[in-house]
């Protein structure tokens, strides 16, 4: 049967954990951990963030940045549960006392914070720091402000292929290109299996990275207008402005996510370039966990059926009658 789109928008996204991969679609989400042993564990929760049920959530420009913060609470978490299973002081699926389970509460908000905290030291007032030691050769605002932003951009790069060096961050980074695959393979009409995600693209536009990327970019913009003396004000305004940024970049994201055309492509092209460093080709095991994670939250037969007119259980029909149908034959 033809399919009547050449991709589709799925609505689902996810991230790379310790050994798993962990998928949300609305307010569920699912952590898929391969184990120590080798079997996959499936931890199906739900997850309603922040200012739940709030209607300013819905307001553009407004709800990327409850997105980001959800984003940044929902990441610790899940890292935390798969960690849970290579921690060898611990059980795996051992719960967890009422006590210890507020201590990890305490201890998520405090990583979410400090990661906020640092992100925010090196990525924003670093570059400002080191572009301030030219303001004497440079002489010019707007060569400053380019300047600045190129030297943002030039630090996140130096520090991804910096953490990549690291064993774990690497077979993360294989677990995030898994993660891409099977969205890519479902959002392109194939039917959820090992082969065709081993198939589809590693590169998404609706990637976390690509989100940062825009942040990036778009703070050049922003800070560009920024035409204060006092070196503490010109901070103050940077970090003032963040969550703007963070609001503007995610209705980006979020176009890109929707939409095909070639305006688009050209605006995600930087940031899939970038992608390339932060996912890696994953092996089929890593697919499988992947697999084992969207498929708990997200009936991808049915959003084939609907948007691609493809039905998986019929087709499969069909190819075990042929193949009945050939040993008939042979036997004969």
């Amino acid at each position: 049967m033809a399919r009547k789109k050449r991709s589709c928008y799925s609505g689902i996204g996810g991230q790379a954990v310790l050994e798993g991969v962990m998928m949300k679609n609305g307010e569920n989400y699912a952590v898929a951990v391969r184990k120590p042993d080798g079997e996959i564990e499936v931890e199906l929760e739900n997850y309603q963030g922040v200012l739940h049920g709030s209607r300013i959530k819905e307001v553009p420009f407004i709800r990327g940045i409850f997105n980001f913060v959800d984003s940044l609470i929902l990441g610790n978490k899940c890292l935390t549960f798969s960690a849970s299973f290579y921690d060898e002081d611990e059980v795996p699926n051992k719960k967890n006392s009422a006590s210890k389970e507020n201590v990890e509460k305490i201890m998520m908000t405090f990583v979410t914070i400090l990661s906020l905290v640092l992100a925010i030291g090196i990525f924003v007032v670093l570059p400002y720091y080191i572009s301030s030691l030219f303001e004497s050769t440079l002489r010019n605002r707007s060569l400053i402000a380019i300047f600045e932003g190129g030297l943002r951009i030039l630090i996140f790069v130096l520090y991804v292929l910096a953490i990549s060096l690291m064993k774990d961050i690497r077979r993360l980074f294989r677990y995030h290109g898994a993660e891409h695959k099977c969205i890519n393979c479902i959002e392109r009409g194939r039917a959820l299996t090992v082969k065709n995600v081993m198939r589809s693209s590693r590169l998404h536009k609706r990637c976390g990275t690509s989100f940062i990327f825009f942040v990036l970019f778009i703070s050049i913009i922003l800070f560009f207008f920024i035409r204060v003396d006092n070196p503490f004000e010109k901070v103050f305004l940077r970090i003032l402005l963040m969550p703007v940024v963070a609001g503007i970049s995610y209705e980006i994201i979020r176009l890109a996510g929707r939409s095909d055309n070639i305006f688009v492509k050209l605006l995600s092209a930087p940031g899939m370039l970038i992608q390339r460093l932060t996912t890696r080709e994953p092996d089929e095991d890593m697919v499988e966990v992947a697999i084992a994670s969207v498929e708990a939250v997200f009936d991808w037969k049915a959003y084939l059926r609907e948007n691609f007119g493809y039905d998986v259980d019929a087709m499969n029909e069909i190819n075990e009658m042929n193949e009945v149908q050939d040993w008939q034959v042979r036997d004969v």
